[in-house]
């Protein structure tokens, strides 16, 4: 039987006892380990799946936690969560008080920086390892930057900063071509072209076997190859190295796999001065044969049989509701089909928010511009200053990065670009940094915006349907993650008039003003409300920007006791709209604002999450009866 090595590793203290050939047998037991957690307690897989070696090496060669690595996208993190005191806890990963799936500053002195967002570990690890030497700390900063973060451009921000001031940070590109499909752009592909050019590989190994010859090569001096050959590479290729462009020293591409390179690699980049660039080529989803043919499928598979890798708990009943991303992507191609001038994008989220549908049916036609929000909206604008109808899709929480852009390129000059806001509301066992709870205080506040959000899936296509009118103006669409409750949603097309709600329950003693699907869980609450003696009606405001002022001075003349209730931010949320009017037209009544709450929720399911906040169908009622 073979030596269980992972159990006996609590901290990478106890990994940096072991001897450097045991470190593929870690590797090994920590990769399935990961396989067996994900498969029964569903998580981001393939990502951590590819940055095992990785893990291991980092830890076993810097002195963690002094020295500092910072990860990109949080979610390739799960080895260096088990190899950093939560290997006991692991099983608790993105569930309700359990560890977080990402890394997290408040969770362990091991997680350096929060991310769930991309793009950000250059600047925060320049950040540490300017602070350090002002402090006169000898510490090595790390930022792991990979699964398609350097697409976006606030990485580029940073390496242009980078050697400003000294220091002598490491950045790791792992690089797998992925981020959760596949990458885009002209940097994958030049990442890719420095991978694979045949003469620097050739030339690489012509310098290693003459090196050996004449007795200059051996294991202690291996890295000389890396630093002769990087000097040629730039007249090699048709490119200039971009990364040396930025007067950084670039090192590979390695293998991100061969954990006993890494070692050597990393052990050889510690001593050299200066910021430099380590390129590291793994597999996503490496060692789960399914999840290396299909990276995009197994990037957050939910649970799976680790033997068949058959998926277990998937519903396929035809005729249960579909997700709401799915209307979005069936419905974006129906229009698109009458309507020559719609166009769709999305930065990095095809697959995620169902623009592959129309993205197989009319290539040309629709675009995934990388994990760049702030160039989709900027791009969106630039298509519709030219007829077009640009449909930009971006989850509730990345939107957050181009709160600019929404202002000063399409609000500010009246373009009609249509942003789908997919995941408005709590996600779930994502978490805060995915939390999709910000987007209606921050959009309701700007001028020349449709705020919009649907009950259910008939009405976000008819939302649809008249965006892309003539002359439709500027609108967000906000709707929430997972499926809906009507499986009966291919109607035909009906426009909705702009700042209109709707009655959808009738009552006489308390009114409850609803924006979003969390109006159905409202009329339940009502149904049940009435057996107990107390008559709500339910209203389906629609729009939170503009208002249905005919509606709100009907429901305000006839109720003195009224309840708001929305799936984001109370503080700036529909409910302060509806104070706000009430204060403009001195109304003299009692408004209970339900809501997500003045604070960062933590993950769980949104059954959870919903009943934590309030906005479940046990909460609106209770609220309905204590008004």
């Amino acid at each position: 039987m073979s030596e269980q090595l992972l159990d006996k590793i609590n901290f990478p203290e106890d990994l940096r006892r072991l001897s450097k050939n045991q470190l593929k047998g870690v590797c090994d037991e920590l990769r399935e380990f990961i396989i067996d957690a994900v498969s029964c307690n569903p998580g981001h897989f393939g990502a951590s799946l590819g940055t095992v070696e990785l893990s291991v090496a980092l830890h076993y060669v810097l002195n963690t936690p002094y020295d500092r690595i910072v990860w990109d996208v949080g979610h390739q993190a799960y080895a260096h969560k088990i190899l950093t005191g939560r290997r006991e806890v692991f099983h608790t990963n993105r569930k309700l008080n359990g560890i977080s799936g990402f890394p997290k500053r408040e969770e362990s002195e091991y997680d350096t920086f929060g991310v769930g967002h991309s793009s950000t570990s250059i600047s925060a690890a320049l950040g540490m390892a300017i602070a350090s030497k002002k402090n006169n700390e000898i510490r090595q900063v790390v930022a792991v930057i990979g699964d398609g973060a350097l697409t976006g451009g606030m990485a580029y921000e940073a390496l242009n900063n980078a050697t400003i001031n000294p220091n002598n940070i490491i950045i790791i590109l792992n690089d797998n071509n992925m981020a959760i499909s596949a990458n885009v752009g002209g940097m994958s592909q030049y990442l890719l072209d420095i991978s694979t050019s045949k003469s620097y590989n050739r030339f690489r190994g012509d310098v290693a076997a003459f090196l050996q010859r004449i007795r200059l090569l051996n294991d202690e001096r291996k890295g000389m190859v890396t630093t002769i050959t990087n000097t040629v590479k730039a007249t090699l290729g048709h490119n200039v190295n971009i990364f040396e462009g930025f007067n950084m020293r670039y090192f590979g591409p390695v293998d991100g796999h061969n954990v006993d390179q890494l070692v050597e690699v990393l052990n050889d980049l510690k001593h050299i001065q200066g910021p430099k660039v380590l390129h590291v080529r793994t597999m996503k989803g490496k060692g789960f044969a399914l999840a290396e043919q299909n990276q995009t499928e197994w990037h957050a598979p939910g649970k799976f049989d680790k033997k068949t890798g058959k998926k277990l708990d998937t519903e396929s009943d035809a005729d249960s509701p579909p997700r709401f991303q799915d209307v979005f992507g069936e419905t974006l191609l129906e229009l698109a089909r009458n309507n020559d001038k719609i166009l769709g994008i999305t930065p990095a989220m095809s697959t995620g928010c169902s623009l592959d549908i129309m993205m197989k049916a009319m290539p040309d036609r629709a675009f995934d511009v990388g994990i760049a929000e702030q160039h989709a909206v900027t791009f969106s604008a630039g298509l519709a200053t030219e007829g077009f109808v640009p449909f930009c899709n971006i989850y509730s929480t990345f939107l957050q990065r181009a709160y600019d852009q929404v202002i000063h390129d399409v609000a500010l000059q009246h373009l009609n670009v249509v942003l789908c806001i997919d995941r408005g509301g709590l996600v779930g066992e994502d978490g805060p940094t995915h939390h999709g709870v910000f987007d209606i205080p921050s959009l309701r506040c700007i001028p020349n915006v449709i705020v919009s959000s649907p009950i259910d899936e008939v009405e976000l296509r008819n939302l649809m349907y008249t965006a892309q009118l003539k002359d439709a103006g500027f609108w967000a669409i906000r709707y929430p993650r997972g499926k809906g409750k009507n499986s009966l949603w291919r109607m035909p097309f009906e426009p909705i008039a702009v700042g209109t709600g709707v009655n959808i329950r009738e009552g006489n003693d308390v009114a409850v003003l609803t924006l979003g699907p969390v109006g159905l869980t409202a009329k339940l609450a009502a149904d049940k409300a009435e057996t107990e003696g107390v008559s709500a009606a339910v209203y389906n405001m629609r729009f939170v920007k503009p208002l249905d002022e005919t509606l709100l001075h009907t429901v305000f003349k006839k109720f003195k006791k009224v309840i708001t209730i929305e799936d984001g931010a109370i503080v700036g949320g529909m409910g302060s709209a509806i104070l706000e009017f009430v204060a403009d037209y001195n109304y003299q009544c009692k408004i209970v604002r339900i809501g997500v709450p003045d604070k960062f929720i933590e993950h769980g399911t949104p059954q959870q999450l919903h009943h934590i906040c309030g906005f479940d169908k046990e909460g609106i009622l209770k609220a309905i009866k204590s008004i």
